[in-house]
Order: structure tokens, then sequence, then C-alpha cells
């Protein structure tokens, strides 16, 4: 799923009230990573992370890696941090992200 523009600034708009919950380290992005960024996406469906100084990965790489991995879409990458967004599965979520449709 590709988003569009205005798809992406509502997306940003939302992750401004947000707190960072994952953290890309000296590590690296391994399999415990790729399963807790894929636990929080199901529940929140949208989500902030931060690539610590420590670790080689650029921002974007670590962004980009994290979304092919977990079938996310990057919505955007400031610094050292990024937000990631991918359409929850679940039936029962509290507030589910409505997307503004529009033209590419």
């Amino acid at each position: 799923m590709d988003l569009t523009s205005k798809q992406r600034a509502q997306l940003r708009g939302l992750a401004n009230g947000i707190d960072t919950i994952v953290q890309v380290g000296k590590e690296g992005i391994g399999e415990n990573l790729i399963a807790q960024v894929n636990q929080a996406l199901e529940a929140r469906e949208l989500i902030k992370g931060r690539v610590l100084d420590n670790t080689m990965l650029s921002a974007r790489e670590a962004a980009e890696a994290l979304a092919k991995a977990a079938r996310a879409e990057v919505v955007q990458v400031i610094g050292t941090k990024f937000v990631l967004y991918r359409q929850s599965h679940k039936k029962d979520l509290k507030n589910p992200i409505v997307l503004v449709k529009g033209k590419k």
C-alpha cells in the first residue's frame, strides 16, 4: 500500500503526539526488534522509533529495513527518529486510524 501525500501529512500530524517506543541500537535490526515492531504496529498502527548513536545504520536505512520486515510504510524520517504505519488487522482496536482519501 502506497500512501498519498495527504495521508502522509495526516499520519505525521498524528505522530507528533506519540512517544518513541522502538530503539535501534548497536545490535542493529534483529528478530526480537522485528517482533516488537510487529506487535506495536498491530496494537497501535502508528509507531515512532529512534536510531541510537552507536548503531551503524542511518535512520532512513533502519526505517526502510524495519518497514520491509514488518510490511509497513515509512511515514517520515527526521534526524534520528522515524515513523512507521501499518493498518491493524484487529477488529477490536479502540481508535483505528481512518486515512483520508486522496489522489497521488
